[in-house]
């Protein structure tokens, strides 16, 4: 009897603790990183979206591996929660007439996530694309001839070249870049209009959460063409016929359309909790301290909104490489080190963050309530995407390099083993958790084997990652964390290249590093200013506020984005 019940106990163990009996050996293995990977990148967790349920087993499957290996769990049982928000939904309260008709919620218009929670009478105004461009030689005034204040502006999604992903349109055409130039026209509401060439059905798009929680000033919806022609009736051309009038002839043509709109638009937005992952190994004689950190979380079940590069493919998004392979070699890090704990000279602190995808949220969290003083941490290493390392090429990325004079040094020595050759920056600005760090001014090393076709879509599984290849990276990431929570002493330095802005084609850029998060209610904060730059000339400091660029109001980073747009030099 006593021999079922230990059958028993071991059974249940391993149905409801996976990978329980992984955090045995000690050392770095191909096979422990394969399984680690091969349960956080499992169908099961459904993408392991921050504030869901896959994303809380996740979190309590690292928390599993952290106390079976015996690291002691800080903060409340080794989590560090916060809140985010993670979904916009359309409340009960839209409403919308047209000339007096009724329209229906969710099947003739839906509110867009940004839009403020208001009530709004007044004409439409047709604006088509909704652009007011005098750049170069590029020019596009919807707004000429037209009265728009206090108006609702319906406008079309998107540019008049769809299909060209080089379009000098592209940079206008987002929804709260023309909701920023209809505020900037006094009106009263925008109507978006999906044209036939985003979508040759007349459905309306999927609300979803754009990662900002400001909102514009005005109710903002999204109508069908259909409910489009009812507000045109009486006019010369159908919402079809206009967009080809725009697109063939690329010039405006707006107008007074005669109707009245009273409307309501209601967005919900969901909050949920989350969670880091914090644990340390303390060492015998030190209040100094070595941060190895890597995100767990990923895009979920994809969908507009969610970063994947499939926004149309609602599939779950595995997140093998990005990074349950980071994670994993957190993980088997922590386990080796945990071993040899005897001959660590400084303390070392293991966070798996969460919410990197929804901004960096889970370290911009942990560096503003860090559990030991700032001055105490020596160093933060970050792994993102460890696990698709090419066979032939055999690089591993390293940036950071620069931020403390003694990295260079560090890397090179710990080299001699490595099965793989390493390709550097000086950088300690980058789209991963390290840069919350860098801009609490401490040193960073960022590792990654860089980026592959199957980033941020469904194909990111775990049969693809090069495991053994992985072994060799986290096996080398051992050796630089020796040396760090060693006697090695760093001198931290500002490293940051020029803002990079190909994508938004600026003339002009301030230098700072814009608060992606969109805490701030209204503007835009500043989460670090470059050395050198226009902003550190003009004294702007890190946890500045900006509300304004000549005169015009910034509300989030997609105003900051669209007022950058009209700057020239000088």
């Amino acid at each position: 009897m006593k021999r079922n019940w230990m059958f028993t106990l071991a059974f249940v163990a391993l149905v409801y603790l996976p990978g329980a009996l992984f955090a045995q050996n000690p050392g770095i293995t191909a096979d422990e990183l394969r399984d680690h990977v091969t349960y956080l990148a499992g169908d099961d967790l459904k993408g392991r979206k921050a504030g869901k349920t896959g994303g809380r087993k996740a979190a309590e499957y690292i928390r599993e591996q952290f106390r079976n290996y015996g690291l002691e769990l800080m903060m409340d049982e080794g989590f560090q929660t916060f809140e985010l928000i993670n979904a916009a939904e359309a409340g009960p309260k839209n409403m919308m007439r047209v000339n007096g008709d009724k329209a229906e919620a969710k099947n003739d218009f839906i509110p867009v996530s940004f839009s403020a929670n208001s009530k709004h009478s007044a004409e439409v105004v047709f604006a088509g694309y909704g652009f007011d461009i005098d750049k170069d030689t590029l020019g596009w005034h919807d707004y000429k001839g037209i009265d728009a204040e206090g108006k609702w502006v319906m406008m079309f999604r998107g540019d008049p070249q769809p299909n060209n992903p080089h379009s000098p349109y592209v940079t206008y055409a987002m929804p709260r870049s023309k909701v920023v130039t209809a505020e900037d026209h006094n009106a009263g509401g925008v109507l978006f209009v999906t044209p036939e060439g985003m979508n040759e059905k007349d459905g309306l798009p999927e609300i979803f959460y754009d990662k900002t929680a400001t909102k514009a000033d005005i109710p903002v919806l999204t109508i069908t063409r259909a409910l489009a022609d009812k507000i045109l009736a009486g006019k010369e051309m159908s919402i079809s016929q206009l967009e080809k009038k725009l697109t063939e002839g690329r010039k405006p043509h707006s107008f007074k359309t005669g109707t009245t709109v009273t409307a309501r638009a209601d967005v919900v937005l969901e909050k949920a909790i989350t969670q880091n992952v914090v644990a340390r190994i303390k060492a015998s004689q030190s209040d100094e301290y070595v941060i190895i950190g890597a995100h767990y979380d990923h895009l979920g079940m994809g969908g507009p909104g969610s970063g994947s590069r499939k926004p149309d493919t609602t599939a779950v998004h595995n997140g093998a490489d990005d990074n349950a392979s980071g994670t994993a070699g957190l993980i088997e890090l922590a386990g080796k080190l945990q071993h040899e704990k005897a001959g660590l000279k400084r303390n070392v602190i293991f966070v798996a963050f969460g919410a990197e995808e929804m901004g960096l949220l889970g370290s911009k969290h942990f560096v503003a309530n860090m559990p030991v003083p700032k001055e105490k941490i020596v160093a933060m290493m970050n792994f993102d995407m460890l696990g698709r390392m090419d066979n032939e090429e055999k690089s591993l990325s390293v940036s950071g390099v620069g931020t403390a004079k003694e990295f260079e040094k560090v890397l090179k020595a710990n080299t001699g083993e490595a099965d793989f050759t390493l390709s550097t920056s000086k950088d300690g600005y980058g789209p991963s958790d390290h840069a919350a760090f860098y801009a609490a001014d401490i040193p960073v090393l960022f590792v990654s084997t860089g980026a592959h076709g199957d980033y941020h879509t469904p194909a990111d599984d775990a049969d693809l990652l090069n495991y053994r290849a992985q072994e060799g990276v986290v096996q080398y990431a051992y050796r630089l964390t020796k040396d760090l929570a060693g006697t090695q002493q760093l001198t931290f330095q500002k490293s940051g290249s020029k803002n990079k802005t190909r994508r938004m084609r600026l003339k002009v850029t301030f230098g700072i590093i814009p608060d992606y998060s969109g805490k701030v209610e209204k503007g835009l904060g500043v989460d670090g200013v470059k050395d050198g730059g226009p902003a550190d000339k003009g004294g702007m400091k890190k946890g500045d506020v900006i509300t304004a660029i000549e005169g015009k109001p910034v509300g989030d980073i997609y105003e900051y984005m669209h007022r950058l747009q009209d700057l020239e030099s000088g």
